[in-house]
């Protein structure tokens, strides 16, 4: 880490000349050494401004610190080093800094370093970096065209360490190019207790969306994975999976058509499994029918262990 105190009147006294910057020369120093380097620039002027272009262009991470970033020129600084290899951390006070660092430009700072001035709002930044780290997936409604009950077959639950809300479950089925969203168990029953972390998913051949849009056989997953749960507008968060349970139980088969493309997916028979319509709403597989729409992810690329690639290929 490097960077210099204020002097006794709060500013930081650089040279007319920046190349002449102490700071400039310690940080081309330490890199030439092969050490990583962070820099820490107070910015309260044009040359500080500068400086930090300069240092960024160098260093591995850059500090910035404002004292008030609705005037500093944080945009600036991003445009200029958006194309060097160097990490952007704004330090800010409160989660209104924080979201105004993360979405300067639509592209903002890589990170912010948080000193609040009250402990709530560390959770509201946390829960904004969360949304916008989460990716999206555009969910469209298939008409059902065919439900009908096929024999038993291993069957695998998803036991995740994260509470589902309703409206939420994760991108499953038999085909990689489209996925259904099977709801969560986060609904009360006649028959079992709600399950909110669980989503009943499908058979063991089945595929699960995990992070980076790749999918992952259901018979692969274990302890410790990370899965996408999605709602039904398409935003995902990551989950970790604490437990996945296989047993053997019927199953039925569910097959929608959208704009021409056929999916199908297989789900254990039961009055607790559900789809998700395209109002929103939880729909079981006991009662859904032909001609009732459910929400799904459709991907016209194909898939090569798991990855999404432009390559033609069958599955039916």
């Amino acid at each position: 880490m490097v960077g210099r105190n204020a002097e006794g009147d709060g500013t930081i006294k650089l040279p007319d000349d920046l190349s002449k910057s102490r700071d400039l020369d310690t940080v081309s120093r330490l890199k030439s050494d092969g050490k990583k380097v962070a820099a820490y620039v107070e910015i309260s002027s044009k040359k500080h401004e500068k400086l930090a272009v300069k240092l960024g262009k160098i260093a591995d991470y850059l500090i910035l610190l404002g004292k008030d970033w609705t005037v500093i020129p944080l945009e600036n600084i991003i445009a200029e080093l958006q194309g060097e290899d160097v990490k952007l951390i704004a330090a800010v006070n409160n989660f209104e800094e924080a979201k105004l660092a993360l979405e300067t430009l639509e592209y903002g700072t890589d990170g912010v370093l948080l000193a609040p001035d009250e402990p709530f709002q560390i959770k509201k930044v946390a829960e904004f970096v969360e949304e916008i780290d989460s990716e999206n997936y555009s969910l469209v409604p298939a008409t059902v065209t065919r439900v009908e009950p096929v024999g038993s077959g291993d069957r695998v639950c998803v036991d995740t360490c994260s509470i589902m809300n309703v409206g939420e479950g994760m991108l499953i089925g038999s085909y990689s190019r489209g996925l259904f969203l099977v709801h969560s168990e986060s609904l009360e029953s006649d028959y079992v207790a709600s399950r909110p972390f669980r989503v009943n998913a499908g058979p063991v051949h089945a595929y699960i969306m995990t992070p980076g849009n790749k999918t992952r056989y259901l018979s692969e997953i274990e302890t410790g994975d990370e899965v996408l749960t999605v709602d039904k507008n398409g935003n995902t968060k990551t989950s970790v999976v604490g437990r996945v349970k296989i047993e053997k139980r019927p199953l039925m088969l569910v097959e929608a058509e959208y704009e021409g493309y056929t999916i199908r997916t297989l789900l254990q028979n039961a009055e607790t499994i559900r789809l998700v319509t395209e109002d929103g709403n939880p729909l079981s597989v006991a009662e859904l029918k032909i001609g009732d729409r459910v929400m799904v992810y459709l991907d016209k690329s194909a898939r090569h262990f798991g990855m999404s690639i432009e390559e033609t290929i069958i599955e039916k």
